[in-house]
């Protein structure tokens, strides 16, 4: 996998917030107050031009065209969005009078081409599913040979659209005989589903210095964008260059960057946020001469547990232990707000039942109600999504110490699109499937590539079911988590076996790995070789931080006359938050609190 350079590049993503922003012309301060008006003038603009070019494109003919990639000339259509819908003709319209740039329109088609290329493989596996559904039984055909690869997840999630487009039942179907019902229609995604909803978003990406340029500097970051200044610009004088300072992320100092990329504008509760994208140098790792892998297993208990399995040139070896990942209690957290949100989410539903058929004005009283769960609801998703931020991101910094102190080159994760929670019960498998699991791979693909470690997909299909050994299915003598081959005298704890058996899987297919259009890397064959326990100790004791709990000191308070001092009192319930390290004092957000502009930018 290694080329004769020894390092290669890879791209991640930021965010950060500008905290001062001028016009470019004039170098007049603008407030950050002013700066959000603008911005959501132009997100309205490309959001609604964008949701009109969609519900036009709806048709079964826009799919077909995306799947074949060629023009009616028989070209090929190009990788760029916004070229390829200048070749169809596809060209987004605004309401009468209003001027907007070509580069706006740019963005507008980028972003729509971008959303239909997405879902022309959504169109192209529910057309071969219709093709094999039986409107009598409910049930899916196994396929015949030569069809599209469906995954079982996404098969069953399309099965219980066709069943309910079945029970709602179509004029045409009802009135039909019996025998013409049964036959199988071949059904496309313009079909069972409406045009998806947009996202306020300007991925300026698209666009030419014409409408934004970026230029970084050591520490900091600055965007020239160009800006309506009215809600419905009618001339070009309404569109004016704005300049927007940003403070660079701590993380990001010093490292080897090699290019910076034009940001993603989106707007969220405290204001602008810029959505940023960078390509770094990172060294280039050489899967084939990997002889020490890292199996990573996700475990229902935790994020994660690893083991370790090594070539030794004779033979697989592993000393069966492993490294259980410590959530510091974020996982319970998560839970809870999980729960939290499923009962609010139901609990508006109920409201807006009873709200069709009430009376105006307890309809009005029942609609604040809702507009109150809902914002509670929306404050408990944010909270969920910075939980799962820093689980995902500390995870990944644990286990890249851990395999560069096992002086492994290699980490295997198991394919999370082959794996499914099931088995469990409805509320641990809903649990299960939105964990951070596919933050949390991203995360250690983004962090072990920066020390030379490469993360490999493995098939996850019986990891932790077979014996590493012998291949045989394992026995449960001590309940869930415990795993013994009685022929080969293999076993313990299931997620160290199954870490073991994924990094086997890793180090067996090497040689066959692929790179994904994603840019990872992926083993798709399951190989099997024996692997021997051996007695020394192969991986590394990791350290495991003592995050104490810190409790602010204040002054005993002086005890009134005839008081008892004897009577003890309880200290304050400490945080899983506090932390030994002091929190960084560096803001590398920008402040929302001052929203009054700033000195000018020259």
């Amino acid at each position: 996998m290694a080329g004769t350079d020894p390092t290669e590049r890879r791209q991640f993503a930021f965010t950060t917030r500008p905290h001062m922003a001028v016009d470019d012309t004039t170098g007049d301060p603008i407030g950050l107050d002013d700066l959000d008006s603008r911005v959501r003038w132009l997100l309205d603009l490309i959001t609604g031009a964008e949701t009109e070019l969609l519900t036009r494109l709806w048709q079964p003919a826009t799919f077909d065209t995306l799947a074949a990639g060629r023009e009616g000339d028989g070209r090929a259509l190009p990788k760029h969005g916004h070229v390829a819908a200048a070749r169809l003709g596809w060209t987004p319209t605004y309401p009468d009078d209003v001027c907007v740039p070509s580069r706006v329109s740019r963005v507008v088609t980028a972003q729509a081409t971008a959303t239909l290329r997405t879902l022309t493989y959504r169109d192209t596996a529910i057309a071969s599913l219709s093709a094999r559904f039986d409107p009598a039984t409910g049930h899916i055909a196994p396929p015949t040979g030569g069809e599209v690869y469906v995954p079982s997840g996404f098969a069953r999630g399309v099965r219980r659209q066709l069943v309910a487009r079945t029970r709602r039942g179509d004029e045409a179907t009802s009135d039909a005989p019996t025998s013409d019902v049964a036959q199988p229609e071949r059904l496309r995604i313009t079909d069972i589903q409406t045009p998806p909803k947009v996202t306020a978003m300007a991925r300026l990406a698209a666009a030419d210095k014409q409408l934004a340029e970026l230029t970084v500097t050591d520490r900091t970051m600055e965007l020239t964008v160009k800006l309506p200044t009215a809600a419905s610009p009618t001339r070009r004088a309404h569109w004016q260059r704005v300049r927007l300072t940003a403070v660079l992320p701590p993380h990001l100092h010093g490292r080897p960057i090699t290019g910076w990329h034009l940001p993603t504008l989106t707007l969220d509760g405290r204001g602008l946020l810029l959505r940023c994208a960078a390509t770094e140098a990172v060294p280039a790792p050489d899967l084939p001469a990997a002889t020490v892998a890292v199996g990573v297993d996700w475990s229902p208990a935790t994020l994660g547990a690893a083991a370790i399995t090594t070539d030794t040139g004779d033979g697989l070896i592993s000393d069966l232990r492993g490294y259980t990942y410590d959530d510091r209690g974020l996982g319970i957290k998560l839970a809870r707000l999980q729960t939290e949100g499923q009962f609010l989410h139901r609990k508006a539903a109920r409201l807006r039942q009873l709200a069709e058929n009430a009376p105006p004005q307890v309809r009005s009283e029942l609609e604040a109600k809702i507009a109150v769960l809902d914002e509670n609801r929306a404050a408990v998703g944010a909270k969920r999504g910075k939980i799962n931020r820093e689980l995902a991101f500390h995870f990944a910094r644990q286990v890249a110490d851990y395999a560069v102190a096992a002086d492994a080159t290699m980490i295997a994760v198991e394919d999370l699109a082959t794996l499914e929670p099931r088995g469990r019960g409805r509320v641990n498998n809903n649990r299960a499937a939105q964990s951070a699991r596919h933050k949390a791979a991203d995360a250690l693909a983004h962090t072990a590539a920066r020390v030379g470690v490469v993360v490999v997909t493995v098939p996850a299909k019986g990891s932790s079911a077979w014996c590493p050994g012998c291949n045989e299915e394992l026995a449960r003598p001590k309940g869930y988590h415990d795993a013994w081959c009685g022929s080969c005298r293999l076993g313990g704890n299931r997620d160290y076996v199954a870490g073991v058996n994924l990094a086997k899987r890793g180090l067996l297919g090497r040689g066959k790995a692929v790179r994904t259009r994603g840019g990872g890397v992926k083993v798709r064959t399951t190989e099997h070789a024996p692997v021997r326990k051996c007695r020394d100790k192969t991986g590394p004791t990791p350290g495991r931080p003592r995050h104490r709990r810190v409790r602010h000191s204040v002054p005993a308070p002086t005890p009134a006359e005839g008081v008892n001092t004897l009577k003890s009192r309880p200290a304050p319930e400490a945080s899983v938050w506090d932390t030994v390290e002091p929190a960084a004092s560096e803001d590398v957000s920008g402040s929302r609190e001052e929203r009054e502009s700033g000195p000018p930018g020259t």
